[in-house]
């Protein structure tokens, strides 16, 4: 069973940032998506931001020029890096992990933006 933990959520002022992390237990991580999926209250889940195994991004509109996602396949961790976090951007985020037949996720960690 493969797992993925998130960390690096928490409280942050309008117009700061934070770091999320997942880890995976997956042994063959960097031949696999990685995404970055988010959920607010009363909302659909949505892709924030994903990267390929040939380091290819793409982000949300929502998102573009304020968050960035990496990943190191050594540590078989994916990042979001997110700056100038608005109060819209409150949410449940999630880690997915994704190729073939296999699609994982995180339990999620909860980003709030709140003065």
């Amino acid at each position: 069973q493969v797992q993925l933990v998130e960390s690096g959520g928490g409280l942050v002022q309008p117009g700061g940032s934070l770091r999320l992390s997942c880890a995976s237990s997956k042994t063959s991580f960097s031949i696999y998506t990685m995404g970055w999926y988010r959920q607010a209250p009363g909302k659909q889940r949505e892709l924030v931001a994903a990267v390929t195994s040939t380091s290819r991004t793409n982000y949300a509109d929502s998102v573009k020029g304020r968050f960035t996602i990496s990943r190191d396949n050594a540590k078989k961790t994916v990042y979001l890096q997110m700056s100038s976090l608005k109060p819209e951007d409150t949410a449940v985020y999630y880690c997915r992990q994704s190729g073939g037949t296999d699609d994982y996720w995180g339990q999620g960690t909860l980003v709030t933006v709140s003065s």
